[in-house]
């Protein structure tokens, strides 16, 4: 039987297979949404390179992302599916994110109104899980851009 692959160990023989240097840090491994499959292999498929979090849902200490980072992204099971790297990260209200960041997102039919529909619905259930109420007009949002980089892509 195989030794499952961590997120440590998957991103390791990335920074190989990239010649990166071993003390590139991995700043986060994590799962998308509540249908991390999903979104993984939208990920995979050059899709999905851009998502979306609230920015008062993080913890007093959690920093924000940063352009230059590493991240795994995880199926739902946990298992490493790829490597990407954060291109641009901005701050701003949930009504004033664009027709741009929501196609990036590529969800459902990738326009804006989709992308509303879906993030409200989301974040009403994670900001009720933390006794909060969701206002779509006070809410700011943390927008991130991002590529794969292991596995290489098929160009």
């Amino acid at each position: 039987m195989t030794e499952a692959m961590t997120a440590a160990r998957y991103f390791a023989r990335a920074l190989k297979a990239l010649g990166l240097p071993a003390s590139t840090p991995l700043t986060d491994a994590y799962q998308f949404g509540d249908d991390a499959d999903k979104l993984a292999a939208l990920v995979l498929a050059g899709k999905k390179t851009a998502t979306a979090s609230a920015r008062d849902l993080y913890e007093p200490d959690e920093p924000l992302p940063h352009p230059g980072e590493y991240d795994v992204i995880l199926d739902s099971t946990h298992h490493p599916v790829c490597v990407t790297y954060t291109d641009a990260v901005t701050v701003q209200p949930f009504l004033a994110v664009s027709a741009d960041h929501a196609y990036r997102e590529g969800e459902g039919d990738r326009s804006l109104a989709y992308w509303r529909q879906v993030h409200a619905d989301f974040f009403k259930k994670a900001y009720a899980a933390e006794g909060r109420a969701f206002d779509p007009k006070t809410v700011r949002i943390v927008l991130e851009a991002f590529h794969v980089v292991y596995p290489i892509p098929n160009k």
